[in-house]
Parts: structure tokens; C-alpha cells; sequence
């Protein structure tokens, strides 16, 4: 007998007979192969969402009958709508290999008859795994083509500072560990968390997006773990909370550091147990939820302050993904551009629209305060704006006080040296100040910033606000 070198991946088996499972479990193993056994179809399905698995091992038939193949075929649906990249093998007695072949009609792989022939079962099981190997990494493969020419409308990485997001995408992706994404305000936060989500195993899930902020206190628990009727005055319905929603797939909390402290304990408990209640029932449920969560604050600050609870902290940045400001990844700028004329282009039926040279230049030489969002909107007004085929500077209307100074103005020579990063944000958060008089909240509007990114700022550059 040839021993199969070990896999990474195991094969679960599901069969509600215990000493089939042992034998194939030592089957397996006796080839250097792991597996993961169950007894049920929902245990099953448990595990399939749990794991990547290199193969999976069905009987088509349960404790609800023992002919039909009814839950086993229900069974083989469910896997493959999970996850149609993974095989599965199917096992059935000698009286039923018609329900064999409407079990391959239905998306097995292949199927092996009871009694099993060891020397069968193991070539199935190694064609099958190849081919599972094989349907993985040209997914992967092409999932990484797709993240690294940009093939999201918002999502350009061409620059050096944008390589190590890329590469944290990739990486962590197909695992379930929990991503904290940080930037700024517009740098597409939220892009990332889709993306994280369409690499991963959890794909065809729900992706289900909160802006916590959007949230009222009085209503969070109702919101987040949903309701039962007669709950409250008005729950005139039961209604399922968005950890439920989620179930299978990733939940987006956007904004998590606007979450109330009198509800971050709440939140914690059900990514600590993966158990929550609804509000006015007893009942326990269990989720099977991934957590990605996204803001534009210094969670780490707010620990120190007391309004954010470490432990909430700790269980949600597994991993930390830092967005750069589209001003440190200027190679982007242009091509996001040009992808974003063609969007709208295409939209407005203005199919053969370009940048002029000089729209080049002012695309380059402009802050962008508000990042990659504040891009997209400028491209759209420039292209409504254009009156020729050529979208020139003209169109862009950038705000006059955000606007880079003309050299003259600067004080520096035409051909002097450039103003640093440090010095062009100091310049621009100091010409919205007076803008705005003082006023913190108008300022950061104008900015595209939040009051908490724009007072870090501001204590930065040593700028008083108006009291």
C-alpha cells in the first residue's frame, strides 16, 4: 500500500453510523490522511462553515429514513451552494445508485457504494482532492489578479504604500480571523472589508454592513440581536437582529468607535461566545458571524480615555489593516481617476472622454482632504462640467481655500523645492480654520474629516480652535 503524503486539509465524513466513521477514519489515516468525522447533516454543514476541508464524504441517508437519500441529497445542496469549489463524494448502498446518479446531476464529484472497495475509495478520494486543490488556487489566482490590476471601481493599488495592503489582503482574506481596517475618512474602508469578504471562503455568505454610528442607543440591542414580539411598546413582530442576518458570512461594523460604551460589554459577549439573545426572549442563538470592523479613530486613544473597552479592542483587531491617505500613494491617483471617468463616462453616455495633460497635473497637485471619495466626486462634477471630449482644469472646481498655492504665492521659487506632505496638510487645515472661523465642525466638513480626525490635527500643527 502506498502512503499518501499529509495534507494540510482534512476530509470530513458525515454518516450517522459510528463504526463506518472509525473505519474510514483509520482508512484515511493509515493513507496520511486527517479527518474530521460527524454524525449529521447539520453537523456537517456545522464544519463546512467552520474549515476549509480538502474533500467531504457523505451517506445520502440519515435517521429520517434509509432509502430515499432525501437528507443526503438536501445535504450535497447545501455544501455545494456554501461552497462549490469543494468536492464531495457521496456514499450509497447497492439499492440506490439511481440516487447516486441524481446525487452527480446535483453537483457531487463522485459517488462510492456500500461495502466500499478500499483501493476505490482512495483513488475517488485522490482525484477529488486534486481537483478541489486545483478549483482553490485558480480562484486564488485570479482573485489575486483581480486585487492587483484594480478591478474594483474603487480599488487602485498601484503605489508602494499600497503593496502591504494588498498583501494583508491576500493573506488574511480566506482565514476567519477578525480585521480592524483604520484610515481616514473617504480612503475606502469599506472597499477593503468587501474585498476581505469576496476573498474568503465565506463569500457566498451575506456581507452585511452597520454603520455603528447610525445607530441610536435606545435601539442597539434590537438593531444588532433583534427582537421578539411584545418586547417593547412597539415590537408588534419578531424581528431578527443583523448577527443573524449575517449568519455564515461577515458582519461590516463601519464607524465601531462611535459604538455607546453602555453597549460595547453586549457586543463582546457574542464575539467572545458566538451566542446572543434577542431582546425580551431567553433563548440562546448561536452565529457563525466574522467581524470586520472599520474606523477613522484612534481606538487605542479612546482605551486610554476609558470610552472604549480593551477587551472589545482586542477581540476585533486580530488582524489591523492601515489605509494610507490618497495624498502618501500619489501613483494612484491618476489611473483611480481615469477609472472613474470611465465609470461615469459610461453613465452619462460620454464614452470617449479623457484628461487633458494639465487635469493630470491638478489631480496631482491638489490635498485631497477627503480621499478617494472626494476624488470620485470631483471626476463626476468635471465630467457633467466638460464641454468638449477633454476634461481640462477648468472643470474641476477644487475648493479655492484647499487648493495648492501657486508658487509665486508660496514664497518658493517656480522651480524651487516642493512643500513636504506635513507642510501642504499643516497649509490646508489652516486655510479651512479660517474659512471657517474658527468653527471645528464646518472645517471638517469642508476637510471631509470627522471633529476627532480634525482635532488631532489641530493639536499637531499647534492650531487653536474658536472656544
Amino acid at each position: 500500500m502506498t502512503v499518501m503524503s499529509n495534507t494540510a486539509l482534512p476530509i470530513l465524513i458525515a454518516d450517522d453510523q459510528r463504526d463506518v466513521l472509525e473505519a474510514l477514519r483509520l482508512l484515511l489515516k493509515a493513507e496520511g490522511l486527517a479527518a474530521v468525522t460527524v454524525s449529521s447533516p447539520d453537523a456537517a454543514l456545522a464544519e463546512a462553515r467552520s474549515r476549509e476541508l480538502a474533500c467531504i464524504l457523505i451517506d445520502l441517508n440519515y435517521t429520517r429514513d434509509t432509502t430515499s437519500g432525501r437528507e443526503g441529497l438536501d445535504l450535497l445542496a447545501k455544501l455545494v451552494e456554501l461552497d462549490a469549489e469543494t468536492p464531495v463524494v457521496v456514499m450509497t448502498a447497492w439499492g440506490t445508485i439511481e440516487v447516486a446518479v441524481r446525487a452527480m446531476q446535483a453537483g457531487a464529484g463522485d459517488f462510492i457504494e456500500k461495502p466500499w472497495d478500499n483501493q476505490r475509495l482512495m483513488s475517488v478520494l485522490r482525484n477529488q482532492i486534486a481537483l478541489g486543490a486545483s478549483r482553490r488556487r485558480t480562484r486564488r489566482l485570479a482573485r489575486e489578479v483581480e486585487i492587483l490590476q484594480g478591478v474594483d471601481d474603487e480599488f487602485v493599488a498601484e503605489s508602494r504604500a499600497m503593496q502591504p495592503v494588498l498583501e494583508l489582503i491576500r493573506r488574511v482574506g480566506p482565514a476567519d480571523a477578525n480585521v480592524l481596517v483604520l484610515g481616514e475618512n473617504g480612503t475606502g474602508k469599506g472597499v477593503v472589508a468587501k474585498l476581505l469578504h469576496d476573498n474568503s471562503r465565506r463569500a457566498a455568505q451575506p456581507f452585511v454592513k452597520v454603520n455603528m454610528g447610525g445607530i441610536a442607543e435606545s435601539v442597539f440591542e434590537s438593531e444588532m440581536f433583534g427582537h421578539v414580539k411584545g418586547a417593547y411598546t412597539d415590537a408588534k413582530a419578531d424581528r431578527v437582529g443583523r448577527f443573524e442576518v449575517a449568519d455564515g458570512g461577515t458582519l461590516f461594523l463601519d464607524e465601531i468607535g462611535n459604538i455607546p460604551p453602555s453597549q460595547q460589554p453586549k457586543l463582546l459577549r457574542v464575539l467572545e461566545d458566538g451566542e446572543l439573545e434577542r431582546l425580551g426572549s431567553s433563548k440562546t442563538v448561536k452565529v457563525d458571524v466574522r467581524i470586520i470592523s472599520a474606523t477613522n479613530a484612534e481606538l487605542a486613544a479612546d482605551v486610554a480615555r476609558g470610552t472604549f473597552r480593551k477587551d472589545l479592542l482586542f477581540r476585533l483587531n486580530t488582524i489591523e489593516i492601515r489605509l494610507p491617505a490618497l495624498r502618501e500613494r500619489r501613483e494612484d491617483i491618476v489611473p483611480m481617476a481615469q477609472r472613474f471617468l470611465a465609470r461615469s463616462a459610461a453613465r452619462y453616455g460620454k464614452p470617449s472622454i479623457r484628461f487633458a495633460p494639465s487635469a493630470e497635473r491638478a489631480l496631482l497637485a491638489y490635498g485631497w482632504p477627503g480621499n478617494v471619495r472626494e476624488l470620485s466626486h470631483v471626476v463626476e462634477r468635471a465630467l457633467l462640467m466638460a464641454t468638449a471630449d477633454v476634461v481640462d482644469t477648468l472643470e474641476f472646481s477644487l475648493p479655492d481655500a484647499l487648493a495648492p498655492l501657486p508658487a509665486s504665492r508660496a514664497g518658493i521659487a517656480a522651480d524651487g523645492p516642493a512643500e513636504t506632505l506635513d507642510e501642504a496638510e499643516e497649509r490646508m487645515v489652516r486655510a479651512a480654520m479660517e474659512r471657517a472661523e474658527g468653527n471645528v465642525q464646518r472645517a471638517a466638513e469642508v476637510l471631509g474629516l470627522s471633529r476627532a480626525a480634525l482635532y488631532r490635527r489641530l493639536e499637531k500643527f499647534g492650531i487653536r480652535a474658536a472656544e
